[in-house]
């Protein structure tokens, strides 16, 4: 269980590996592109592809680690499990967010996202 402190705490020490796993995202998602369109990219191969595939799980893993629920990798959606006047939520971080500005309860989905 986090507090919205401690979310947002984890989020601006975790925005390294967030930023990196954008930028996988986008590269993978550009070489598999060039490699389905044409079958080269500047990128690389398919070698290339699995080691960008074996990167993005690492930092998902890193992620989940910590106790974060990843519900998305495009755009990147991090849920937090903890609780807001006795009730179970998850605090929501969505990519370009630059903070925890967001809860949900857990069996509304984002459809029930309110601001903090």
């Amino acid at each position: 269980m986090f507090t919205l402190a401690q979310a947002r705490h984890l989020v601006a020490t975790l925005r390294p590996r967030v930023d990196e796993l954008i930028r996988l995202r986008a590269d993978l998602a550009e070489l598999r592109a060039d490699l389905a369109a044409s079958g080269v990219s500047v990128r690389g191969g398919r070698a290339e592809v699995k080691g960008l595939e074996a990167r993005l799980h690492a930092v998902l893993e890193e992620l989940n680690g910590h106790d974060i629920q990843v519900k998305g990798i495009a755009p990147v959606l991090l849920d937090f499990p903890g609780e807001r006047d006795g009730r179970p939520v998850l605090w929501c971080w969505l990519e370009g967010d630059t903070d925890v500005r967001w809860y949900h309860r857990a069996e509304c989905g984002f459809a029930g996202r309110r601001p903090v």
